[in-house]
């Protein structure tokens, strides 16, 4: 009796042991899902997606294989249909069952929290003055000469349906996003007209843009390339065509681009989403449903 009590707890070690090991090595895996880290903030996010991932796994892999190992090492002998024993009332089972999802739920919660605050992404709260997070944490894993430059500030207009950059010491507007990398960007966000989302998957960032309030938001490119800026926030027909390319380069070459832009006559931008109602104005056919006329093309250096 002794012998098989103590290989019931080392079946249960070995048991945890491995499951503990793969969630972990899962929770890994979960970096590879995701696009590369072109901004200094993804990292906290990464971790954090891994850290859920992780526990997910743990979770998973626990319940199943407590299941497997019920019906392979505990299952009824053959032609066995009788009942199980009736347990109940086991008063330390139900407190254990229920203060660990109550724990997991305050662990994950006060995780996320702390990656809001790091992110400095404002919400509702900075509109009511209770909280305003604009001094951001997220120098985290930015290059140290990033917080010696200085802060790089642009504005970007949100409308239906378009960006628009505006470089404000150079005065030069753009419907492309080029960022130096490396180098501190302070986003001045506003919308035209509803409400839109600023959303760049490779960074990890999201930042709702009310109408008729500016919200400052700042965040470190750090990888150049050329990613992608969507609005996260349905606003309307045509949100889909409400896309910009986001230009990560070297300060150098950021400046020559931004010595070249100011060298260009401005002319109007192009609009998807202009063009698109355009030719459905133009159809024989009329569906009847009521579309808001996108907004007019702006004059920009560079048209992208």
């Amino acid at each position: 009796m002794k012998i098989q009590k103590v290989l019931n707890i080392l079946t249960l070690l070995t048991g945890a042991i491995a499951v503990t090991s793969t969630s972990l090595w899962i929770g890994k895996q979960a970096y590879f899902w995701l696009p590369p880290q072109a901004a200094a903030e993804s990292q906290l996010i990464d971790d954090l997606i891994s850290f859920l991932v992780t526990l997910g796994a743990f979770i998973f892999l626990g319940v199943t294989s407590t299941l497997m190992y019920s019906v392979i090492f505990h299952r009824a002998v053959k032609d066995d249909f009788t009942d199980g024993p009736p347990i109940e009332g086991n008063v330390t089972l139900e407190v254990v069952w229920t203060a660990i999802p109550i724990l997991l739920v305050f662990w994950i919660a006060g995780y996320s929290y702390q990656v809001y605050e790091q992110m400095g992404i404002q919400g509702p709260s900075e509109l009511v003055h209770l909280h305003n997070p604009l001094a951001m944490e997220s120098a985290y894993a930015a290059p140290a000469n990033a917080l010696a430059e200085p802060v790089e500030k642009i504005d970007v207009l949100a409308k239906q349906w378009a960006w628009v950059f505006h470089y404000p010491e150079r005065d030069i507007t753009s419907t492309e996003l080029h960022l130096p990398s490396d180098r501190r960007v302070r986003l001045a966000l506003k919308s035209q007209d509803v409400l839109h989302g600023f959303y760049i998957p490779a960074f990890r960032l999201k930042q709702d843009i009310i109408p008729n309030h500016a919200i400052d938001f700042e965040f470190t490119p750090i990888l150049a390339g050329q990613y992608r800026l969507t609005d996260s926030q349905y606003s309307g027909t045509y949100f889909a065509t409400m896309q910009a390319n986001v230009i990560v380069e070297s300060p150098e070459n950021y400046q020559q681009w931004l010595a070249q832009a100011a060298t260009q006559k401005p002319s109007p931008a192009k609009n998807q989403a202009a063009s698109e109602y355009a030719q459905r104005s133009n159809q024989s056919v009329k569906t009847g449903w009521v579309t808001v006329p996108p907004a007019a093309s702006v004059l920009v250096n560079s048209p992208g």
